[in-house]
């Protein structure tokens, strides 16, 4: 069943939110720096919870991207928004490694990226004590 704000097939056209953070996956991608730099609001600030790291401003965050981690390519596995917010996880391929992403965006009253949230989980084992109740994969 498709659901408004959601990227799966046969969905309605995406809302404005899901449509900016397709475009903004889509210029990162594209390396489209202008573009990109375009969908941000000119004090927008980023968090790494898991690392306790902050990169403020536009121009900063632009730059973050073009520079760091090297030759990487991503592609989007979904968004889903609802308002002004939207959650994205995308796939991303740096040095032959494969990572995954989650971000979380908050849009201001232009419509523009105030803030972005970047969670990059590491897979791992599972606990002891659940193999009976799960199937791996």
């Amino acid at each position: 069943m498709d659901t408004p704000g959601s990227t799966t097939t046969g969905s309605p056209a995406p809302d404005p939110t899901e449509a900016l953070v397709l475009a903004y996956w889509a210029a990162a991608e594209a390396r489209e720096w202008t573009t990109f730099s375009a969908l941000l609001a000119a004090d927008l600030v980023c968090t790494y919870p898991q690392t306790r790291e902050r990169v403020r401003g536009r121009e900063a965050w632009a730059r973050y991207n073009r520079e760091y981690p090297g030759d990487w390519h991503l592609s989007v596995t979904r968004v889903v928004a609802r308002g002004r917010q939207a959650v994205s996880e995308i796939s991303v391929a740096v040095d032959g490694e494969s990572w995954t992403g989650i971000t979380f965006f908050d849009l201001d009253d232009q419509g523009l990226v105030a803030a972005v949230e970047e969670w990059w989980p590491d897979p791992y084992e599972p606990p002891s004590g659940r193999a009976h109740l799960v199937e791996r994969y």
